[in-house]
Parts: structure tokens; sequence; C-alpha cells
């Protein structure tokens, strides 16, 4: 049940204000404009657009009530006047006055909207995208104009049933959900977002040469932030009158669009906290397959670590990545933030939505201000194994970081033998083995006189019998290679003929280089 006490307190007293409001109001349906001898239905919100005289207005009150309105909407004197309180108070109607600077035409919109809004939060219901293709369709009504509405990333949001006027650049955009980045680029050139940015109220685009029709465009503004625009295709210049209509709708999308980011973002928080809980392992793994949406098939988890920034912007960056690197896949990752990186769910598999479709999209994504992101992804399993391929992606991503990969994106399984030889190294470096033997005078030696035998010896054991391969690593002569080596052995003599000392040697310097 909708109350008029909840419409006056949901549209704020800038805008309403109840003078009167009964206990046994009946709920409110729906809004309408008083018109001489029209109908009234039951639960109307009645708007005395033309009402002029105070005894026309409380004859208007008194024949709300009779028809069983919830309320009258008078702006002032008149809806102040002692005769028009005294019959709404006798005929038990609630009286409503609206602030006099108000549009009349916006009013309807904003009414409408809220009592969408208020509807869905009574019967529980998600404010998704159908009330807005609704509003998509009564604002090109206004205009009288097919009509799109999109966000600041130029993706469609919603548009309208009607299609009398199209053109390809509307159906490429109604088809990929986004304006395409050719007509994007034609209309950047023409200055419309500069427009747009600046907060003009209405911005007229003409026919372009390549056959698209004229655009008439409003940006969609609360507050002081640009939360999209409105595109209507035009047959040519419109008139003063519907131009200032299709702004008038404007702050009614705002008022949506804000409601649908809230909703959004609630529902964004609570599924980032329960895939908190799954990758930490403290969640029901399949409860959360249901509440998150995650199909029945193995999932990979990706770390995806975003450089550049000061830290206190860092989250804005690695939610604008996760947003840009979005655009045009399948389906949006199910992700989170946990310990400053970013976490995300994906499907084992090919196609859309799938792993191999998101690395794509990290190998191509950079950063605001830094470079391209650093990714790694876990070992594809069930739901219940997603903490285990969280560890093995945060693994993995410490190769990354530590740049013991010349890759930016990397899976667990594809790096098994960096995975190896750092788990080997770390184990021999715990257990100090890089200082027996001989080796530790080759180190010292180095330190001293910028040799490079440690490292020359290093790749002569990577390369055996093959010095130029070794050489080649090292950027030298394979002359200068073989007179290294023979130099480091008069040092050091060592018996790198029996297989044993080579092992031992190569478990020493992979603990040294790869710890």
């Amino acid at each position: 049940m909708v109350s008029v006490r909840s419409v006056v307190d949901r549209v704020g007293p800038t805008l309403l204000h109840a003078l009167q409001v009964p206990d046994d109001s009946p709920a409110v349906a729906d809004v309408v404009i008083a018109e001489p001898g029209g109908a009234v239905a039951a639960g109307d919100l009645v708007l005395g657009v033309a009402t002029t005289g105070p005894e026309d207005a409380a004859q208007l009150v008194k024949q709300s009530a009779e028809q069983g309105a919830a309320a009258v909407l008078l702006k002032p004197p008149l809806a102040a006047k002692p005769a028009v309180k005294r019959a709404a108070k006798a005929s038990g109607i609630a009286l409503v006055q609206v602030h006099a600077a108000t549009s009349w035409a916006q009013l309807v919109w904003l009414l409408r909207t809220v009592l969408d809004a208020l509807a869905d939060e009574s019967e529980d219901l998600d404010p998704g995208s159908g009330d807005l293709f609704r509003l998509a369709d009564a604002v090109a009504s206004v205009v009288d104009a097919p009509v799109t509405i999109e966000d600041t990333n130029s993706r469609v949001l919603a548009y309208s049933a009607r299609q009398d006027l199209t053109d390809p650049a509307r159906v490429a955009t109604i088809m990929g959900r986004r304006i395409p980045d050719d007509v994007l680029a034609r209309f950047r050139s023409r200055g419309v977002f500069r427009e747009l940015s600046r907060g003009r109220q209405t911005i007229f685009v003409p026919a372009q040469r390549d056959g698209t029709l004229p655009r008439l465009i409003v940006p969609i503004r609360m507050g002081g932030e640009l939360l999209g625009s409105m595109w209507a295709v035009v047959a040519g210049p419109v008139s003063d009158e519907r131009a200032a209509a299709f702004a008038d709708a404007a702050p009614v999308v705002a008022l949506h669009l804000l409601r649908r980011r809230a909703h959004t973002d609630a529902q964004r928080r609570a599924s980032a906290e329960l895939l908190r809980g799954v990758l930490e392992g403290r969640a029901n793994p399949r409860k959360a397959m249901a509440e998150l949406d995650l199909s029945d098939e193995p999932h990979r988890v990706v770390v995806i670590e975003v450089t550049g920034g000061d830290g206190r912007d860092a989250e804005g960056l690695r939610l604008a990545l996760l947003e840009r690197i979005s655009q045009g896949i399948g389906h949006r990752p199910v992700a989170t933030e946990l310990g400053g990186l970013l976490y995300a769910v994906v499907p084992d598999r090919p196609g859309p939505g799938g792993w191999a479709e998101l690395r794509e999209a990290l190998t191509t994504a950079s950063s605001r201000r830094g470079g391209a992101p650093r990714a790694a992804a876990g070992a594809p399993g069930e739901i219940g194994d997603l903490s285990a391929s969280r560890l093995q992606a945060d693994e993995a991503l410490g190769l990354l970081r530590a740049e013991l990969l010349g890759e930016r994106v990397i899976t667990f399984d594809e790096a098994w033998t960096a995975l190896t030889l750092h788990r080997g190294a770390t184990a021999a470096a715990g257990a100090k083995v890089a200082e027996l033997g001989p080796l530790s005078a080759l180190r010292a030696h180095d330190e001293t006189g910028k040799a490079g035998y440690v490292e020359t010896l290093y790749e002569w054991l990577r390369h055996p019998g093959d010095p130029r391969a070794a050489a080649r690593e090292l950027r030298i002569h394979p002359n200068t290679l073989r007179y290294r080596m023979r130099k480091l052995l008069e040092l050091v003599p060592m018996d790198l003929d029996d297989p044993d000392v080579r092992l031992a040697l190569i478990t020493q310097l992979v603990a040294l280089r790869w710890s």
C-alpha cells in the first residue's frame, strides 16, 4: 500500500507540503490532471492544474472526494485558502500544496516515478530496467520521437518501443546496447559530450553525411552530477516547446537512475561480502552459488592488481577497471575487493562470460594512470574449491609482482615450472643451502669485483653443452663465456663433470635467484 504521506515524504518538502492528510486516506494508485467533466478513479492524486479560484478549488476537492480520490494537489495561494481547507476537512480527503515554481509536467513524471518506486518497495521487488523502458516510452510520447536513455559511458539503459523514425546508428546502438565507436567518434568530434558535461539543457545535432538523422540530446543531472543522457531521433530542428518538454522529463529520469543505482550498489555490496566469505572459506558454497548466480561448472578465481593512483583513489581505479573490462563481454564477472586487490570469479570456458574472454579484456586493458594491470588466475574448480583457487591465484600473482615472469596475465596451471622453482627455492633458502660449499666465495668475489661469475655459472649450468645459448642469455660473446668459466674455476675449483656437483650448484643458484 502506497500512502499519501509516503508520497509527500519521498518527493520532499521542497516541492510538496501536506496541509491535511486524514488517517483513513485511501492508497494512492495514479496521478491525474483535473479536467472539466473528467473522471477520477479511486486512489488518484488529482492535480488542479487549471483551477483558478477558491470556489473552483473547493468544488474540485468535493468532487474528487466523492469519486474516492486520495488527494488533491494545488499551488498557492489556492491550497491554503480557508474555503478550500474546510472543503477538504469536511470531505475527508488529503490536501497537498505544490511549490509555486514547480512545473506541472515535471511533477506528473516525478510523482509517477515515486509511485513506481514505492510500489516496488512495498512488494519487495527490485527496481529493474522494465520501469526505465516504460519511462523511455513515456518520454518518447512527450518529445514525439524515438528515445534512448544512456549512462555516462554511452551504454543503453533503456529505449522506447517507438521505431517510426530510425537510422543505422540507432539500430546499432540498440543492438549493441551502446553507441558504436565510429558513431561515438563522430558525435564527439561535434562537441556533443563536451556540451553534455557543461550542463546544456538541450543539444541539437543536425543530420550527418553518412545518413545519421538529427538528434535532440538532454543531459540527465542531479545535484550537479551527470548521470547520463537522453537521445531522441528527430526529423529536423525541434520547436522550443517540444525541446522544453523533453528537458522537463530529465529530472524524473534522474530520480529513477539514482534509485536504480542505489539498489544496484546495495546488491553489489551484499554480493561482494558474500564472495569474500567464499574466497576466505567462511560461506556456504551452495548458498553462495545460488545468490551470486554462479553456474554449476568449474570456475577460476582471478586476482587483479591495478597499478597507479596514490592510495586515496585506488578503490576507484579498481572499480573503474572492472567496469571497463566488463564492457562488451558476455557476462560481468562476480567480483569483490579484498586486501587492496580485485578478485573476480569466472567460468573456466571459452566464449562469452568465460575466462578466455576476461583474459583477453585484461590483456588489452590499462589502468587510468598506470600500465596494464597484473592478473593471475587460480586453477579451475567447483564452487567449494574457490578458496583454494584464490590461494593459487595469489601465489601466481606473487611471481608477476617479483617480475620472475615476463607476462602480465597468467594462470596457475601455466606457471607450474616457475612455481616449482619458486617453492623449491623458498625451501632451500630457509635451509640456507646457498651458504654451503664454494658458492659463497664466488658471490663474495662478484660483490667486490663485479665479475658476474655467479650469473655466468647459472646460465652455463642451465644450458649444458650449449655455450652459445648461455652466452645469448648473458648477452656476451661465447669466447667471453669460456674465459669467465676458466677464471671462476681457477678462483674456486669445482668438479663440474660430477652430476651431483652440478645438481647441488643448481639448487643453490635457484635458491638465490627465485626465493
